[in-house]
């Protein structure tokens, strides 16, 4: 339902607010005349006209000419900044990290896309995070507006920092975004993997228009992401959703946090992995066990069994405590395979409740980490703009 603040007395807030909710709009229309603004949001022309003027004048907008010119005058369109604004997403990963470069509009290409391995040390990544930053700074046309940096690992919003990153040790207790900050002079925000392709996939995924859902990380990790009444799910401290180490197998083994047998260690792409090479009796990769899967080898069969176990109670898990309209699920061995995705979800009906299973979609995600960083530069951007109303 559309918002509707109009005020005679001009209150600053309430600008801001009416300013907010048309950035919104903006984001989900992509590309708007005033007065189809005007229709969408329930304002009244002037209160649309005044509040993108505002907001051309400070740079998150950008004017342009209609594509069909032929009827009359049609007036012209406004979006957010693509050339005259960048951001930066900083992804950092087990293996391998990125850098991306992109207008207000969220448009990532490889083109602005640099990616390098994940160094040994910190001070080494820093320095690396630093000069492929630097680089895509040199090459942006637009001011540039801010950066976030996309981390695995447990962060405390509170002390703003990751205070344990399992599986990259050399992040515990760091916050990227700080020393990046200092570095490059630009403002930058730390933020966990999964909210960010939460953030994302409502942005610029399936979950357009959803305020329910959630998003599980399947891939290094097994994180999740939860988004209640339009707003990420954080808890006290911000550590709300690391149900990949709760225990699923007391006589698992040990896991990155310490424990023994979480969800991490056994319904992830990197547990399959690692039990296909078991069964090999040699080190592979990602890519072979894709293959391998894909081909239906028997080489990978009893892994793919066992992982597919746990992910369906994991998943079930996730649907009977937060009773979300959709589940996103980002992964790639089980996750793209659409038949073993399918055999996943048979499991996963034999493991939830029926009436929350009823009320939820499954469906693999669409958005990237990297999409998902620049999401998040541009939520936090929107979001300090003004408070939201709904």
């Amino acid at each position: 339902m559309a918002v509707l603040i109009d005020n005679p007395i001009g209150s600053p807030l309430l600008r801001l607010i009416n300013e907010r909710r048309l950035l919104e709009l903006i984001q989900q229309l992509r590309s708007v005349s005033r007065a189809g603004l005007t229709r969408a949001s329930g304002m009244t022309a002037p209160t649309v006209s005044k509040a993108v003027d505002s907001l051309l004048k400070r740079g998150l907008l950008e004017e342009s000419d209609p594509i069909d010119q032929a009827l009359g005058r049609p007036g012209r369109l406004v979006r957010l900044a693509s050339e005259s604004a960048t951001v930066l997403g900083v992804v950092i990963d087990l293996g391998n990290c990125c850098v991306v470069a992109s207008g207000l509009d969220g448009n990532v290409t490889e083109a602005n896309t640099e990616r390098f391995e994940t160094p040994d040390t910190y001070a080494s990544l820093l320095d690396n995070l630093e000069a492929h930053c630097r680089r895509l700074m040199a090459a942006a046309t637009g001011t540039i507006r801010g950066a976030c940096v996309s981390v695995p690992g447990v962060v405390n919003e509170r002390l703003q920092e990751i205070v344990f990153s399992p599986n990259l040790h050399l992040l515990n207790s760091r916050n990227p975004a700080r020393d990046l900050e200092k570095r490059l002079g630009i403002h930058c925000v730390l933020l966990h993997e999964t909210s960010t392709l939460c953030l994302s996939e409502r942005m610029y995924g399936n979950a357009k228009g959803l305020r329910d859902f959630a998003m599980l990380d399947v891939s290094t990790g097994f994180g999740l992401g939860v988004m209640s009444g339009g707003h990420l799910l954080s808890g006290h401290s911000g550590m709300a959703g690391e149900l990949g180490h709760l225990t699923a197998d007391p006589n698992g083994i040990r896991c990155g946090c310490g424990n023994r047998g979480c969800f991490e260690t056994l319904a992830t792409d990197s547990a399959l992995v690692r039990l296909v090479a078991e069964q090999l009796g040699r080190p592979t990769t990602l890519q072979e066990v894709a293959d391998l899967i894909r081909n239906r080898s028997s080489q990978c069969e009893a892994a793919v069994n066992v992982v597919s176990e746990y992910l369906a109670i994991g998943i079930a898990a996730v649907i009977n405590l937060y009773n979300p309209t959709s589940l996103f699920v980002h992964g790639k061995l089980l996750v793209d395979s659409e038949d073993r995705f399918a055999m996943v979800l048979e499991r996963v009906r034999q493991r939830t409740l029926t009436p929350s299973l009823a009320d939820c979609t499954i469906v693999p995600n669409t958005s990237s980490k990297r999409q998902g960083a620049i999401a998040g530069i541009i939520h936090h951007l929107v979001n300090t703009w003004a408070p939201s109303v709904r």
